[in-house]
Order: structure tokens, then C-alpha cells, then sequence
């Protein structure tokens, strides 16, 4: 086969996969559709959230290993969104355990990178496929939790997905927003000066420590408690958030986000988060993307990190049309 005719054939195959990529995007914000239902105007996850602003202040300790502008030396203007899980925007703040911490860096040269953080440190699926496949399993469930037979099932055919959803049946509502450990889930590079790549986990640890509620507790709050908390919170003080990275090593992986690195691994304190301020409202067109990095960063093999971004632009295309 001659040049022309072997870039000719490779250039329609990577047509065709980019096309099946971006199809299977769609069919996955139809699953959760088709499970949670469709609220125009609303994310198709973390529906239910709120915006704050503040200042990130690099300590100069993540230099060494990343050019990236917003970990070196300067503080800089950022955006956060903190929200529920779900993809219902009225369910009240206690029947969406896991909550999210999505944060906008506004960089030097005008530019922006995001971080988008949960409050569980691994994902339920490998794959697209599998992520998609277990959504939908999900729409016969009774009370948004399969019962112990439909989970043998998809244990049998996903047993990664064990983990993460024995985690999340165990999991108690926050006292607070800001009493969370936020965590990447994804692997990403640290580029260095010399072109080093260093493999990297992203935390959130909250400067107000950790602190759950017991049923009993959650039963006297009201479905928006975590926000008028954080209204609360501010009144006395800026909320602040110290961020940490894992290191990962050679036994690491980062291409599986059901996989936790294990917690011998060095981690140490980049720089400060301080809100001070809630939005009165978020842009509708303001969109967190966890693929939106920045020199200096790049995204890990994981294949649930690369297909977060086309679930997100389907998403937002349609949130921002009123679908």
C-alpha cells in the first residue's frame, strides 16, 4: 500500500472513531437522562450548586516539578462552584451524598484552567462503555440503589465497580461544604522546566477539618442546609482550603480511576484556596471542564478523564440551549 492510500485509510478511521467518541457522549447524557430525568437549563450532573469567588495563593513548593503559572509564586483570582451530585436540581442537599468542588484559575495571561474535585476518592467505571452500562443499569433501581441481587449482577460483570459503590452506600452527609476532603479522582503530568513528567493526584483538604452528620441530624436541617451554611460561614471569615498533590509512583495507574493510590505516597501542600464571597449567580455560560489545563499540566491516559469533556460540552449545549 502505497503513502497516499495508508494516511488516506488511517485518516478515515480516526474520523470514524472521533465520530463513535462523540455519539457515545451523547448516548451517555441521554442515560442519565432517561434515568434522573430532563431539566432544561440545568447540568445533567451537580444540577443543584452555587457559586462563590476567591484567591488561590501558590506556596512555590509545586515549582519544582510544574511550570504551571497558577502553582508558582503568584496569587490569582478563581471562581468555585460548589454542588450535589445529582442530577435532579430540588433534591434537598442530604440525598446526594457525594458533593463536587469545581474551581476556575484565572491566569496571568488571561487565560483560565479548571480543577474539578468530588467528595470520593474513585470512580465506578473504567470505560466509557461501562460507565454508560451502569448508568443505565440504574433506571430499574428502587430508590436510587439496586438491592443485593441486581448488584451481584453488575459486580459480576464490572467487579471494579465494587469499590466505589460500597463507598457511596456508606457515605453520611457533609456538615458543611467546607468540611470536605475534595478529591481529582483522575491522574494528570506535572511538566517541569526540563520536561520532567511527574504523574499527580489533586486534594482539597478543608482548613476547617472534617465533620459528617448523623441521620438523626440531617433529619432536622433543611433541604438547602449546605448553602445556608456556607452564608453562615462567610459572615465570620473567608472559608479556606489548603491543596495538596499525591505523587504517584511506577505501580500507580493512571489510566484507571476505580483505583486508589495508596496513601504511603508522598504528598505535599502547593498553595491556599480563600472564598470570600457568594455570587449572586454563576454565568449561565460558564462551563468546568477537567480537561481544561494549562501548560505545564497534562491529562493523564485515563479514558474517563478525556470522555468527562465530551459528556460536558453535550451537556452544556444543551443546558445552554434550554433542553
Amino acid at each position: 500500500m502505497n503513502n497516499y492510500l495508508y494516511y488516506k485509510r488511517w485518516g478515515v478511521v480516526m474520523e470514524e472513531n472521533k465520530k463513535l467518541k462523540s455519539e457515545l457522549g451523547s448516548r451517555a447524557v441521554d442515560v442519565i437522562e432517561n434515568v434522573a430525568g430532563t431539566f432544561p437549563g440545568y447540568r445533567r450532573a451537580h444540577a443543584k450548586g452555587n457559586g462563590y469567588e476567591g484567591v488561590f495563593t501558590p506556596n512555590g513548593k509545586a515549582a519544582p516539578i510544574t511550570v504551571a503559572a497558577h502553582l508558582q509564586n503568584e496569587a490569582v483570582p478563581v471562581t468555585i462552584r460548589f454542588s450535589n451530585s445529582s442530577p435532579i436540581p430540588s433534591h434537598p442537599d442530604a440525598l446526594s451524598p457525594v458533593k463536587g468542588m469545581a474551581v476556575k484559575f484565572q491566569l496571568p495571561d488571561g487565560e483560565v484552567t479548571d480543577l474539578i474535585t468530588v467528595t470520593i476518592p474513585l470512580f465506578f467505571a473504567k470505560t466509557p462503555e461501562a460507565f454508560v452500562d451502569i448508568v443505565d443499569f440504574f433506571k430499574s433501581a428502587k430508590d436510587g440503589f439496586p438491592n443485593l441481587k441486581e448488584l451481584a449482577t453488575i459486580f459480576i460483570k464490572y467487579p471494579e465497580c465494587k469499590a466505589s459503590l460500597q463507598m457511596l452506600k456508606e457515605m453520611r452527609s457533609p456538615a458543611s461544604f467546607s468540611t470536605c476532603q475534595y478529591y481529582s479522582i483522575h491522574a494528570f503530568y506535572f511538566i517541569n522546566a526540563d520536561g520532567r513528567r511527574q504523574a499527580i493526584k489533586y486534594q482539597w483538604e478543608p482548613d476547617d477539618g472534617l465533620s459528617m452528620l448523623a441521620k438523626e441530624e440531617v433529619a432536622m436541617l433543611s433541604s438547602d442546609y449546605l448553602n445556608e451554611d456556607m452564608e453562615e460561614r462567610l459572615q465570620q471569615g473567608p472559608i479556606g482550603f489548603k491543596l495538596n498533590i499525591q505523587l504517584g509512583g511506577e505501580n500507580d495507574p493512571t489510566d484507571d480511576p476505580t483505583v486508589v493510590w495508596s496513601e504511603d505516597k508522598q504528598v505535599i501542600t502547593v498553595g491556599h484556596l480563600s472564598i470570600t464571597k457568594k455570587l449572586d449567580s454563576l454565568a449561565d455560560n460558564l462551563l468546568f471542564d477537567p480537561t481544561n489545563i494549562t501548560a505545564g499540566i497534562e491529562c493523564s491516559e485515563d479514558p474517563i478523564l478525556h470522555f468527562r469533556h465530551r459528556v460536558y460540552a453535550v451537556s452544556y449545549d444543551r443546558r445552554t440551549h434550554n433542553q
